[in-house]
């Protein structure tokens, strides 16, 4: 059993600094949960208390049904992998890879066995003579891994691990590690700031902003069913355009107002109850960069939430293009159209809201009103 429950965590620093502020979480048997926010939100210090690295000041950490608040790090069975590596410069692959089981007195077949292991199925077998001067970044993160999953911890704890590593490098690492959290069947808790890393990864993402949990869900309803502006913001490469406006109702109809555009929203949002107490209000809208076009089939089909647009810059990402939109005097907006898109800087073009995607904010608490 490899469960892991934080209850009313906090974490204060002398000064009356609060770096954590009443953490509550249950992260189940097996699950590959991401922490996931800006700099300095508390992630890394959380995954340090439940390491047993950093003092708790209140609550109560369970690693399976057993308190840990005071149990010393090497006695929680966890195992943690740092974003610098940790290596020891001058032992072989093997030597660091076997040196926490040599501190256990673990017998020297059974260290062989595990290490032999554990580097067959991160495919560094071939590197167990070397030392790591003489080794690439993502051997060396190969390496820290071994290392810890040869202990055949409870948990694994990941600091950003590939935060050193090239943005081709990264990718493929992000595909090993999903595999061998399959292959080890072990709980994962992986902290970083990059979100297609939490995206692609995670069973489960909390979303955390300033110590406080915002959101905790599967990668796809948080980016489907974001609660507040922040984690609409925060999920989604480039992230969801935000727009103030009015809502307004004429007839049936309820409509989104901003600089002097008018899009009707569809009936099964306008008849949501939630929405009723904010006709005639300021909202924000939300609505994401694949939900805007220039192409002739969605302006054609979604004819009633059309208008123009100013392109200020064009990204050629390959596959697709992203268009940089000016409406009006103050509204900036993100499309994210087809690679066969003929729009320019300097055009005024004509584009398409797929309002059936839309998101509605609280202008005061930005907190969700419908989605």
């Amino acid at each position: 059993m490899a469960s892991v429950s934080l209850k009313h965590i906090y974490k204060k620093y002398p000064g009356g600094v609060t770096a954590v502020s009443d953490f509550n979480l249950e992260i189940k048997d097996k699950e590959f949960l991401v922490f996931v926010g800006p700099s300095g939100c508390g992630k890394t210090t959380t995954l340090r208390m439940i390491a047993g690295l950093e003092e708790i000041t209140e609550g109560e950490l369970y690693i399976g049904d057993r308190l840990v608040n005071d149990v010393a790090p090497k006695d929680r069975q966890i195992a943690m992998v740092f974003q610098n590596y940790a290596l020891y410069p001058h032992m072989t692959v093997f030597e660091n890879m076997a040196f926490g089981l040599k501190l256990n007195k673990t017998p020297k077949a059974e260290i062989k066995r595990r290490v032999e292991e554990a580097a067959r199925i991160l495919d560094i077998k071939h590197l167990l003579d070397r030392k790591p001067k003489a080794l690439s970044g993502g051997q060396k993160q190969r390496v820290a891994l071994g290392r810890a999953i040869v202990r055949n911890p409870l948990v694994f704890l990941l600091d950003e691990p590939l935060s050193n590593l090239d943005a081709k490098l990264r990718a493929s690492m992000r595909t090993e590690l999903t595999k061998l959290h399959h292959n080890v069947g072990t709980t994962f808790i992986y902290v970083t700031h990059d979100q297609v890393e939490a995206m692609t990864m995670a069973t489960r993402i909390v979303v955390m902003k300033d110590g406080i949990i915002q959101q905790v869900d599967t990668p796809q309803n948080l980016y489907d069913m974001p609660c507040n502006v922040f984690v609409a913001g925060f999920i989604g490469t480039p992230q969801m355009n935000f727009i103030n406006g009015k809502l307004t109702k004429k007839g049936e109809d309820v409509y989104f107002e901003f600089e002097n555009e008018s899009l009707k929203l569809p009936a099964e949002k306008a008849s949501e109850e939630a929405l009723k107490e904010y006709i005639g209000k300021e909202v924000i809208a939300g609505l994401r960069p694949e939900c805007i076009n220039d192409d002739a089939l969605s302006l054609e089909k979604l004819a009633d939430s059309v208008i123009n647009a100013d392109v200020e810059v064009t990204e050629l990402m390959g596959a697709e293009i992203y268009l940089y939109l000016k409406v009006g005097e103050e509204t900036t907006l993100t499309a994210r159209v087809s690679s066969r898109s003929t729009s320019c800087a300097g055009d005024n073009i004509k584009v398409s809201f797929d309002m059936s995607r839309i998101h509605i904010f609280d202008k005061d608490t930005e907190r969700y009103i419908i989605h």
